[in-house]
């Protein structure tokens, strides 16, 4: 080849180079990155939606909107979550069934002791047009709600005595989230609350300055908790939802082709944590076992039924009839 060949065949290669870094640069130049906050650790079931929320959502957008993950409360508290979703301050979140009332109390009657027969009865409510609602009310609050993920069935822990019936429940001190409707329903059943932030619990708990807790088993687990109770009982007495929720704010940003893959995502983050919370709920009682703790598998849930009756009106009232009603009513 002649130098005046070679000296083409250069250009040649050095004209290639800056289009692939060109189209590199702006390829790079369109992604952004958003963040979403939540209570727990990557490996917990919040964490599992969290990661097939993110992944899906680079899939379906081809890497150019990407999802950061912040566990273990680092973007806050869930009621800070909650209140930087509405300032636009947090990008994403998910916010368990129990601190959504703080935006929008409607969402408490999830929260209500026993109303869920169980988690498929809690799947199928959420997953109806009537879970869809709820989703759409938190558009008013200036969040946009994508999909309904799962924290899980709570169960009860305590370092006292085992739990089968609402009369073990009394002079008991039970620390439970910033609920007002699980506190009016576990004062129903006869027990002494406490409101305490999660990241205090565990020290709460070690000291005597309650005697239990109720979470999911997932959050039993990851949190420790078992060193510190020796008691759990399987009540299942609240199905926890886990909102995948955007900012209103950050929401604007996105076309509307985008917007479709986030719901799309959202819905595939859900599964993944109702997947991890049902693995986590089948596997680590055995594991708690191990532990130490000792296990209460069957309770007098007709009891804790009959109990709740004296609240029942209190909640009829201040949710509708009609609500609960139809609650019940779907299989």
């Amino acid at each position: 080849m002649t130098i005046r060949g070679r000296v083409v065949l250069l250009r040649g290669i050095l004209v290639l180079m800056l289009s692939l870094l060109t189209v590199s640069g702006g390829a790079y130049a369109q992604q952004k990155t958003y963040r979403i906050g939540y209570l727990f650790p990557l490996n917990s079931q919040l964490g599992a939606g969290a990661s097939a929320f993110a992944d899906e959502v680079a899939k379906r957008t081809g890497g150019r909107i990407r999802i950061e993950q912040y566990p273990n409360s680092v973007l806050g508290g869930e009621v800070e979550m909650l209140d930087g979703l509405k300032l636009g301050t947090v990008d994403f979140a998910l916010i368990s069934g129990a601190a959504l009332p703080n935006v929008l109390p409607e969402a408490g009657v999830f929260s209500i002791p026993f109303i869920f027969r169980d988690a498929d009865h809690a799947h199928h409510v959420l997953d109806s047009a009537l879970g869809q609602a709820y989703l759409d009310k938190l558009r008013e609050k200036g969040i946009v709600g994508l999909a309904w993920g799962e924290n899980g069935m709570r169960q009860l822990t305590n370092a006292k005595h085992p739990i089968r019936t609402p009369d073990d429940l009394k002079g008991l001190k039970l620390r439970l989230p910033q609920s007002e409707v699980m506190v009016a329903g576990f004062k129903a059943l006869g027990a002494e609350t406490a409101a305490i932030g999660f990241p205090q619990l565990f020290a709460a708990l070690q000291t005597g300055q309650v005697d239990g807790e109720e979470n999911p088993i997932a959050t039993i687990l990851s949190a420790k908790f078992s060193s510190v109770q020796k008691y759990l009982t399987l009540s299942g007495h609240v199905y926890d939802p886990a909102g995948i929720l955007v900012s209103g704010e950050t929401w604007k940003e996105f076309s509307e082709a985008d917007r479709a893959a986030l719901i799309a995502a959202a819905k595939v983050g859900a599964e993944a944590s109702r997947r991890f919370a049902a693995e986590a709920q089948k596997n680590g009682v055995a594991e708690l076992k191990k532990q130490g703790m000792e296990v209460t598998e069957q309770i007098d849930r007709a009891a804790f039924v009959a109990a709740m009756q004296s609240v029942r009106p209190d909640y009829e009232k201040k949710f509708g009839t009609e609500v609960l009603s139809k609650i019940d009513a779907i299989k």
